[in-house]
């Protein structure tokens, strides 16, 4: 897993319920919810509207999301219970230094709009002041430590991360960042200049609520300086590495010494910025994008000065803006939240400040929320169900007939020497070093995120520790790591609509069964695939199998590039290959491990009018129901890998023959993909 991030095989093929008896067994139920179905339209038309449309009339839009789905309610849920966790904390005196003294005080902190309201800008002065102060581009390199290690990403950012070349030995990455709108086609492409032309007024409202226009006595001249702001953030984006190159391991990866770095970027005192770091030590690093770096030191020894203090001023406003006084939250929503995703109202401040102790004391909020949440019959159950998807896998792989028999074995022993983890971490984190005080929110929050900085930075040179997670338990999602060959399913994502105890395994087998083999399969999709067992990037296929893959592959790329998903605008196809190959596979695999099962008399053929095999796929498409406004629908295609919700389901479903089958699906129906159509990957 990029920036940008073994256990054996089980012998049994049940989820768990083998020791069930047949009365424990015909007391699940049947896991469908059918308020949630559309049976006004025909599934061999559009599934996801057949499989969806209840849930979506039933979980409209409402102004706060830009997107509202399954995970986002989930998630929803989530926080309400990290909600009551954090009052109950936050109501109490606790003894200096503990956890739940900085649970209590951060939530406190955040909820006191007197106290916000009052300080204003005021806690942001000094820095905008050390900025100001900057007389050239030789005093840029002392101050990009201050705001890396703050969390402000101007121009690019260091971080830990293990060495491809070496899985076992971490070190530091050097990436292409720094963007203020985002990804660099709202920046190039000519419909998009409303966005940008919004951007500026963004840029505009912060100069004065900050009062920098003052600082920097630039006042009167506010448009004039975000237009060149702008201009500068598209000479960035015209250099940035293309984000279908960002997926390619092979071109992000670019091992250098120091030495050389600095000559790449002369205007950088390159070890005054490393010593700011605290990593002096190294001698080399990976710099993911060598062009950049190299066409950015021209940038910034040939654009004026006064400028790239203001792109550096103006990104730290911004940066800060959520922890401030509530004008300085609704402009930069304005702009982020209502033109970017078409929002129309902010989330309450609880759910704002919920989410920010979440994520300065991840772990320690994970303690407390499995502890009180997450039964241990869960973790169980899930392993065993990793046993059986892990079984799945490696059939599919020696039944397939495109690899060569040496690379299958290679293939398997991969798929053999994936670590798992489910629910949480065994060994917590230590937060003694964090300090949380009764100053001002956004000094507490620079704290913590200096503090994470220091902690992953701290990593460099060291060995990878395999026990660490990258996820906290309460998150709502999962993830492989190619590095470590690890995938990881927290706590968070093991409830319904993706886990359910109480229903019959068919649908949890459609539901995080697919999430398992999806996860599966990331270790063999376009970028995974070109990790070893062991997470080096090594290219273990044979000549013949690449090219039985990329052309296999190349099916997925041709069909989703046909997908509208507004008029005139079309999903990519490259982009999004890698979790196209991820949902395909993971939907192959687990519908194998679901036929195994019902061989083994574990799930029930028919309940409330479904075989079993009808809801596997109905709870699949379940997982990602959701309603979305039109300006996410365009975020999202240009900024997330990820197909939208709706097409990984109509999308990914017609290359699924078992599905075809399920429903029926002929020749002539909207669903329907001729057998030499579909995509055959895993």
């Amino acid at each position: 897993m990029i920036k940008k991030q073994g256990i054996l095989i089980g012998i049994s093929l049940l989820i768990g319920m083998s020791a069930c008896n047949q009365k424990e067994k015909n007391m699940l139920n049947s896991g469908i919810n059918q308020s949630y179905l559309d049976t006004t339209v025909s599934p061999a038309h559009d599934f996801y509207q057949y499989a969806c449309g209840g849930w979506m009339q039933q979980y409209p839009l409402t102004g706060e999301y830009a997107r509202y789905g399954s995970f986002d309610k989930l998630g929803e849920e989530n926080q309400e219970q990290l909600k009551e966790l954090m009052i109950e904390i936050a109501s109490k005196s606790h003894k200096d230094n503990s956890i739940a003294q900085k649970i209590g005080d951060l939530y406190n902190m955040g909820m006191d709009s007197v106290l916000l309201e009052k300080q204003g800008a005021s806690t942001i002065e000094a820095g905008l002041q050390a900025i100001i102060a900057m007389k050239s581009i030789k005093d840029l390199s002392a101050q990009l430590v201050d705001l890396h290690l703050g969390g402000t990403d101007v121009f690019f950012t260091v971080f830990a991360e293990a060495n491809p070349q070496n899985s076992n030995k971490n070190i530091a990455w050097l990436w292409q960042s720094g963007l203020g709108i985002g990804d660099r086609d709202y920046y190039l492409e000519e419909e998009m200049q409303k966005v940008r032309e919004q951007y500026e007024v963004l840029l505009v409202k912060i100069m004065k609520l900050s009062a920098y226009n003052k600082m920097a006595k630039i006042e009167g001249k506010e448009e004039a300086v975000a237009k060149a702001v702008l201009k500068l953030e598209t000479e960035m984006a015209k250099i940035n590495m293309d984000k279908i190159d960002l997926r390619d391991p092979y071109k992000t990866y670019n091992y250098i010494s120091v030495a050389d770095l600095q000559k790449m970027m002369s205007a950088i005192d390159v070890p005054l910025y490393l010593k700011g770091l605290g990593i002096s030590h190294i001698d080399s690093l990976n710099v993911g994008q060598p062009a950049y770096i190299e066409a950015l030191n021209t940038l910034l020894t040939t654009s004026d000065f006064n400028t790239i203090k203001a792109y550096v001023a103006l990104h730290y406003i911004i940066n800060a803006s959520s922890y401030l006084s509530d004008d300085f939250v609704a402009a930069t929503f304005d702009f982020y939240g209502k033109v970017l995703s078409g929002k129309t109202e902010i989330k309450p401040r609880w759910k704002r400040v919920v989410a920010t102790v979440d994520g300065s004391l991840g772990e320690a909020v994970g303690e407390m929320y499995v502890k009180k949440y997450f039964p241990p019959q869960a973790k169980e159950r899930m392993l065993k169900l990793v046993d059986n998807l892990r079984v799945a896998l490696a059939e599919r792989i020696e039944q397939n007939t495109w690899m060569t028999a040496d690379t299958k074995e290679k293939a398997k022993d991969k798929l053999n020497a994936m670590i798992v983890k489910i629910g949480y971490p065994d060994k917590w984190r230590d937060y003694s070093g964090l300090v949380i005080k009764k100053d001002s929110y956004y000094a507490n929050v620079q704290r913590a995120v200096r503090f994470e900085a220091q902690y992953q930075l701290s990593k460099v040179g060291k060995d990878v520790d395999r026990t660490l997670w990258l996820m906290t338990p309460q998150t709502v999602n999962a993830y492989y790591n190619p590095t470590t060959n690890e995938i990881c399913f927290p706590a968070g994502i093991l409830q319904p609509p993706f886990f359910d105890m109480q229903a019959d395994d068919a649908v949890n087998y459609g539901a995080i069964g697919v999430v398992i083999g999806h996860e599966m399969t990331h270790g063999f999709d376009d970028q995974g695939r070109n990790y070893d067992k062991n997470g080096n990037l090594n290219d273990w296929w044979t000549a013949t199998d690449s090219k039985n893959f990329e052309e296999r592959t190349k099916v997925l790329v041709d069909y989703f590039n046909k997908i509208e998903v507004l008029p005139g605008i079309f999903a990519n196809g490259l982009f999004t290959l890698g979790e196209n190959i991820a949902d395909n596979g993971g939907v192959n695999v687990s519908y194998v491990a679901l036929q195994k099962a019902k061989q083994q008399g574990t799930v029930e053929e028919n309940m409330d009018g479904f075989t079993a095999e009808q809801r596997f796929f109905i709870a699949y498409a379940g997982v990602w129901a959701g309603n979305i406004r039109d300006e996410e629908i365009i975020r999202r295609t240009k900024e997330d890998p990820h197909s939208l919700g709706k097409w990984r389901v109509n999308g990914t479903l017609p290359h699924i023959p078992a599905f075809i089958k399920a429903f029926k699906v002929k020749e002539g129906d909207a669903m329907y993909l001729p057998s030499d159509k579909q995509a055959n990957i895993w």
